[in-house]
Order: C-alpha cells, then sequence, then structure tokens
C-alpha cells in the first residue's frame, strides 16, 4: 500500500479543477481488457476489471456495437466499451487540486505532494533507452496531474532499468512503459483521475497516461509513433509531446513484437536506462489552447 491515507488531497489555495473519471489503456503484452482497442480474451493473471454483472455487461456492449460492423468499426466497438461522459469543456491554467489516492503496488513509493504554481512551471523529458533517447516537452498547464506526478517519478529514479512491455502495429501505434515489473499491471502506489480530455486526439508524437482500468492512472505511459488509423475516443490524457527521437520508437514499433502478432512485448527488449527532467523556459507550443470551440 501507499504510506498516506485513503483521499490523501494537496491543495493550493485556489479553485479546484474539473476531474472525471474515464476508460484506460489496458496494460502488458496481449492484455484483453475491456476499454481498449484489441480483441480476444484476457492473459491469465492479467488485473480484469471487477464484478462478473461488469463483465456480462461489457460482452453484452460488444455484440451490440459488433451488428453491421466491420473494419475500422469494429475496433470503434472494442475501443467504445467503457467510454464515459466527457466534461464540456476543459479547465484552463493550472489544476489548483490534484488527489493522489493510495493503492496495492509492485514498486511503491509516497503519494506525491502538489504544488499548482509549481506543477504548471514547463518541463521537458530526456528519456534514454537501450534503443536511443527521447525527448518530449510536458503539457503541464493542461494536464498538471499527471505531469507533477511524472517528473516526480522521475526523480526519484522509479524508472531508471525499467522495461516497456508492449507494442502495438496494428489500428493503434503505441509503445508503452512505465511499469518496473515489466507486466504492465502495476501501479507507483497511487492512482489519480484523467484530465486534459476534451478534444484530446493521439497523433504520432503524444505522450500519454496508459493504466489498467478506468480512472487509475498511474506510472505507465504510452508514446505513439504514428498517427491511428482507427478513431480513438478522448479517454486518454495527453500529457506531452515528443520533440527528438521519434525516429527511435518508430524502429521499435517496425521490429515488431516477439511473437509476431499486432500486440506484444517488443521483440528487442527495450530498456529505460534513465529519465532526466529539466526545466523549459516557455509552454511547448504543441500545448493545444484552451479554445477549442
Amino acid at each position: 500500500m501507499g504510506t498516506g491515507t485513503p483521499g490523501d488531497t494537496h491543495r493550493a489555495p485556489t479553485t479546484p479543477c474539473t476531474e472525471v473519471y474515464m476508460s484506460g489503456i489496458s496494460q502488458g503484452p496481449k492484455a484483453r481488457n475491456p476499454g481498449l482497442w484489441r480483441t480476444g480474451p484476457a492473459e491469465e493473471g492479467e488485473e480484469r476489471r471487477p464484478g462478473r454483472s461488469a463483465r456480462r455487461k461489457s460482452r453484452l456492449v460488444v455484440t451490440a456495437l459488433s451488428v453491421g460492423v466491420v473494419g475500422a468499426g469494429a475496433a470503434w466497438a472494442a475501443l467504445a466499451l467503457t467510454r464515459e461522459t466527457v466534461p464540456a469543456r476543459p479547465v484552463a491554467g493550472a489544476t489548483s487540486t490534484c488527489v493522489y489516492m493510495p493503492s496495492q503496488a509492485g514498486k511503491a513509493v509516497t503519494v506525491p505532494p502538489y504544488d499548482a504554481t509549481k506543477a504548471a512551471r514547463p518541463y521537458s523529458v530526456r528519456l534514454v533507452t537501450n534503443r536511443g533517447a527521447i525527448t518530449f516537452e510536458a503539457l503541464t498547464t493542461r494536464a498538471p496531474c499527471a505531469t507533477n506526478s511524472f517528473a516526480y517519478l522521475a526523480g526519484k529514479g522509479y524508472y531508471d532499468q525499467s522495461t516497456c512491455h508492449r507494442v502495438t502495429t496494428r489500428s493503434i501505434f503505441v509503445l508503452e512503459c512505465g511499469d518496473p515489473s515489466g507486466k504492465g499491471t502495476a501501479d507507483p502506489g497511487y492512482y489519480f483521475k484523467e484530465e486534459n480530455l476534451r478534444g484530446a486526439s493521439y497523433p504520432a508524437g503524444t505522450v500519454g497516461v496508459s493504466k489498467v482500468v478506468p480512472g487509475r492512472n498511474g506510472s505507465q505511459f504510452f508514446i505513439s509513433y504514428a498517427d491511428p488509423s482507427v478513431k480513438m475516443p478522448p479517454q486518454w490524457t495527453p500529457f506531452g509531446r515528443v520533440v527528438d527521437g521519434l525516429d527511435v520508437v518508430k524502429e521499435i514499433g517496425a521490429n515488431g513484437t516477439q511473437d509476431h502478432s499486432t500486440d506484444g512485448r517488443p521483440r528487442t527488449p527495450v530498456i529505460i536506462e534513465s529519465v532526466t527532467v529539466q526545466p523549459a523556459t516557455a509552454a511547448p507550443e504543441s500545448e493545444p489552447t484552451d479554445d477549442l470551440t
């Protein structure tokens, strides 16, 4: 368990943010969780959404959505399983309150502190892997809870020597990392809600939060190395944009998976050797504006 108590909240004296629970990217190679774009049974031992009735309901939704749907539409049916309400409009500026809830984890750390002013400061990340270096800019004013968490974990060396556990090569094109266990099912000892969802999309270069079940964001993240060939609903928090080294991720994707499937462990192991967070002088130009109407 995390060291905090359930409901630990770190507040700054401004207005509260609007946050919602959304569905998430399931973790782990060949994970077959509801709420993802994949099809097929879940791998034995992988974390599942609780409740037999919930699973039965998901199967019914899949059946309903799949009638008369082919090609990209079938992929959308899988994607839409756990879609929930998206807020009418994002919150502008820094989020004043982030709630990090303690949870059981494979490699636990303490619940991160949160200061709205500090969390909004722009930074860039240099991710050094055994396959090459990747640099991305953090969207600190759009996803401060996620970027604050990432910087906190990076500062503790949480990601160092961890293995990227998943790559997908059909319909969506992502590399997933961030679980030191290498299984794609653990969290860092806490979780938090989604943010920055209104109008969210996931083109090549997007860095987003991935997760096992809806509403439980933690340490895991994905990097899109190509534009998806299906429309993805705004269910995963975008918190960064690659500015250098995307070719490294593209090469990993081109090499495929260990079992030659379209969704599994990278054929050649991808190990994160170090993660360095560096202050930036200004917010990244790739960060979306608040005017989404």
